[in-house]
């Protein structure tokens, strides 16, 4: 049947709208249709991976320890059978706990992940030749796997432009033996563009046979919701993959969940299991009680004794009120016991939060509340969690005011290296890269000790070992002094010295040139 002739605008209140106009459809809309009788939740974690394979490519959700599907990493443990699995995860676990299972059952080949860390186990596979290791930047990592999830085929994307992810220069895998033996498996090479005067990479989206999502809550028609931080990759791994098994800590009826609070529609859902892993917490970090903090002194005398906290306190003098910051690993974690008391910012984790607080009491602790440093952390009044596409969206577009980050080796053009030495250490990629792929709208500032523990400086002509970024550092606070660095020009300017340090003195310990202005301050 038609649809009836329109009525003339009207004014109709209905629950607080207004409505301009109204009109009765008799056709369109299913009257009083009820909710397919089908369920996807699956009692047994066994039969739920039956149909995992050998040669699979696994996407498995978490960031840290928190997040992660262990259930079904665990289950698929006892598949003896299946082997040679490409796994795709932010980081492949610590300890004895996720993806760190399938490499210890010996069903895992290869990894693709942003961050190794302190996984001693897996550095030491991958410069053996034992395990193949891809380092993707995280952003471009969770970008990569969105694309497949929208139905595009490639990203451009600033991040790791002039570096080795862009030319394909960190192997994938050693022959057996280590780096002395060769490259087994070179990385890839990427095309580039230009795109009003930026470079930018051309990375090819990632599709996934299986994945494996943790949920904190699960209806039984697939819609899943997601806690705190445990967000991270879970969403966008649920809409990647051709077969999606999600573990829920609480699965609930249909209609059981409000709409507003879907963070992935059943659409994109398979099965179901009730995730029976406990929860692991990888840093444990607490706040000092009230006491101890005061008896451990003030930031000044902090500063005057200690190396690290005279940077930070420096650091912190480029930092405003109402500014959003990211800080690094490190150093740049004490910048806010320095901040002015009149200054308020919003601290960004990649990992998902906006208006991240201290680090929590006892009894606060919360395994789905972390830092990027997969520390325990806290939630500000008026803070907000997200995924990390929306986190690296935010990185990645400029929104991000300042971010402070430590580094190996910083060159006279601003080029940084911080997340590997060939053939003897590897720590990942991790959002480093990310978060100086946009240095026209984020200031980066390095945070480091003037020169490594043998003596070598560590601000170069030009960096030695691979770049994370490009002309993308704007300044240098060392244990020594402070530069800032014409990107353009390619070259520094001091601007501070601390007490006790000669120009002299520094002049030997700076393996580039620099300016000297009439004035410059004193650290």
């Amino acid at each position: 049947m038609l649809a009836l002739r329109p009525r003339p605008p009207a004014l109709l209140r209905l629950r607080n709208a207004v409505v301009l106009s109204s009109r009765i459809r008799y056709y369109g809309v299913v009257a009083d249709a009820p909710i397919p009788r089908k369920t996807k939740v699956w009692d047994s974690v066994e039969e739920a991976v039956k149909d995992v394979k050998s040669g699979d490519t696994i996407l498995s959700g978490g960031f840290g320890l928190c997040g992660v599907p262990e259930t079904l990493i665990k289950a698929l443990t006892k598949r003896e059978d299946v082997k040679n699995i490409t796994a795709i995860s932010n980081n492949a676990g610590a300890r004895d706990l996720g993806l760190v299972r399938l490499v210890k059952s010996g069903q895992l080949e290869t990894l693709r992940i942003s961050y190794l860390g302190g996984n001693k186990l897996l550095e030491s596979m991958y410069l053996k030749g034992e395990i193949g290791i891809e380092l993707i930047p995280q952003g471009t990592l969770v970008a990569r796997l969105n694309a497949h999830a929208a139905g595009f085929p490639a990203i451009y994307t600033p991040t790791g432009a002039n570096t080795a992810v862009e030319t394909g220069g960190i192997p994938i895998r050693y022959n057996p033996g280590g780096m002395d033996f060769g490259v087994l498996t070179p990385g890839h090479k990427k095309d580039a563009k230009e795109f009003n005067g930026r470079r930018y990479v051309l990375e090819p989206a990632i599709a996934g046979d299986v994945a494996f999502v943790h949920a904190w809550k699960a209806d039984e028609v697939g819609n899943l919701v997601f806690r705190y931080t445990a967000n991270n990759y879970n969403g966008v791994m649920a809409r990647n993959a051709k077969l999606t098994i999600v573990e829920a800590e609480h699965i609930v009826p249909a209609g059981s969940l409000s709409p507003n609070a879907i963070h992935v529609p059943g659409i994109y859902v398979d099965r179901i299991v009730r995730a029976n892993e406990p929860k692991n917490i990888e840093v444990l970090a607490l706040a000092q009680p009230k006491k101890e903090s005061a008896d451990s002194g003030s930031s000044s005398a902090k500063a005057s004794t200690d190396w690290r906290h005279r940077i930070a306190k420096r650091a912190a003098k480029e930092i405003h009120d109402g500014f959003y910051v990211n800080l690094g690993v490190g150093i740049p974690t004490l910048v806010p016991e320095h901040l002015d008391p009149d200054v308020k910012v919003w601290m960004e984790s990649e990992n998902g939060i906006l208006g991240m607080g201290p680090y929590p009491t006892e009894e606060q602790v919360d395994p789905d509340i972390i830092n990027a440093g997969k520390e325990t952390s806290s939630l500000l009044p008026g803070s907000s969690t997200f995924d990390s596409i929306e986190s690296f969206n935010m990185i990645r577009g400029g929104h991000v005011d300042v971010t402070v980050l430590g580094a190996m080796q910083v060159s006279q053009a601003g080029d940084i290296a911080n997340f590997m030495i060939p053939g003897k250490l590897v720590k990942g990629i991790g959002g480093a890269m990310d978060l100086v792929s946009n240095p026209d709208k984020t200031k980066v500032i390095v945070t480091m000790q003037h020169c490594s523990k043998d003596g070598t400086p560590k601000i170069v002509a030009e960096c030695s070992l691979p770049l994370t970024g490009a002309r993308s550092v704007s300044m240098i606070v060392t244990d020594m002094a402070v530069f800032n660095v014409d990107r353009a020009a390619g070259c520094l300017e001091l601007v501070d010295i601390a007490e006790g340090v000669t120009l002299e003195e520094l002049r030997a310990k700076t393996a580039c040139d620099f300016k000297v202005p009439e004035t410059v301050g004193r650290m």
